[in-house]
């Protein structure tokens, strides 16, 4: 059985024409693409965590495509943090003001601080990628539908080479059962869970999208790269809105997202890893650029309620 990818586009928070027609050109061009299923969402930010949209991505099980108008570091660690976990796809997709010195450069931190114990290194590595693109890289669609095109090759590859894992004499069953682990009942037998809420959807493989119905109100909070992150507390300890707790691991997490205070980043500042995103903070460092921890400088002022040029985020 030939292994699906789904593909996600997370919508713009404005209604600026050229972003929305970008958006239904990406679609467009990807409704006659054998193997790639097709879904639409509102900002992906913004998403409510009980919400039809991210119950949509929760549905979804196998290797999936996420463009939105986030860096591609923030997209990620959003989706991580409402269950819908992966690893990281690589992108040969470069976001606005990123470089291969950019990637270089924090290669060579984390290799500096290898016997630093992050988060991520006490989690069960996923059995599925994710691969997460910048609506705004290129003002034109053609680019990412290349790019998408590159990763469902990529990824159908990947599957013809497990079958040579396989051992002994499977059952039919039994093959089915490892070619397709989402038959189950609750997704479409391609690793692509059912949508929930109010999605509208018509017959016909690869010739429809579906289209999440929902209208989230704009949020502000902060998301937390475990790649990054040593569980040292300070964001619990600095913050004063009570944004942040422990799970049962006595792991930071973030409790009380919608306690905090709208266009405050100072979390993010104090951070010694740099790994608390603003997504929608105009200082790329905050919003989730890939640049190296510690190269962003904290001033004083901004930590104690002097304005903040950089917030809040997505311009029109």
């Amino acid at each position: 059985m030939a292994k699906r990818i789904t593909v996600v586009i997370s919508q713009s928070q404005s209604k600026n024409p050229a972003k929305r027609n970008l958006e239904e050109e990406i679609v467009a061009g990807l409704l006659g693409e054998r193997g790639v299923d097709v879904t639409v969402i509102p900002h992906l930010y913004d998403l409510a965590p009980e919400g039809s949209g991210m119950l949509c991505l929760q549905g979804i099980t196998g290797d999936m495509i996420v463009g939105s108008w986030l860096f591609p570091r923030a997209a990620r660690w959003i989706l991580d943090r409402n269950q819908v976990h992966g690893r990281e796809g690589v992108s040969l997709l470069k976001s606005p003001g990123e470089s291969e010195e950019d990637e270089e450069e924090l290669a060579a931190a984390q290799a500096a601080d290898d016997d630093k114990l992050r988060v991520i290194d006490q989690r069960p590595a996923p059995n599925r990628a994710i691969y997460c693109l910048d609506l705004r890289t290129h003002a034109k669609a053609e680019p990412y539908l290349e790019e998408i095109r590159r990763i469902a090759r990529e990824a159908t590859t990947d599957v013809v080479g497990l079958t040579d894992w396989i051992g002994g004499a499977p059952k039919p069953e039994q093959m089915e059962r490892y070619l397709n682990p989402a038959g189950n009942g609750n997704g479409n037998g391609n690793g692509a869970g059912q949508p929930a809420g109010p999605i509208k959807a018509a017959e016909g493989e690869g010739q429809t999208a579906h289209i999440v119905e929902e209208e989230p109100a704009r949020r502000w909070y902060p998301v937390i790269d475990f790649s990054r992150c040593t569980n040292c507390m300070e964001c619990i300890d600095f913050c004063l809105f009570g944004v942040y707790g422990l799970d049962k691991a006595e792991t930071i997490l973030v409790e009380q997202p919608d306690n905090c205070r709208k266009g405050c980043p100072a979390c993010s500042r104090v951070c010694p890893e740099n790994a608390i995103i603003f997504p929608q903070h105009k200082t790329p460092t905050i919003a989730g650029s890939n640049e190296a921890a510690g190269s962003l400088k904290i001033d004083l002022s901004k930590l104690f309620g002097a304005p903040d040029p950089g917030a809040p985020g997505e311009a029109g």
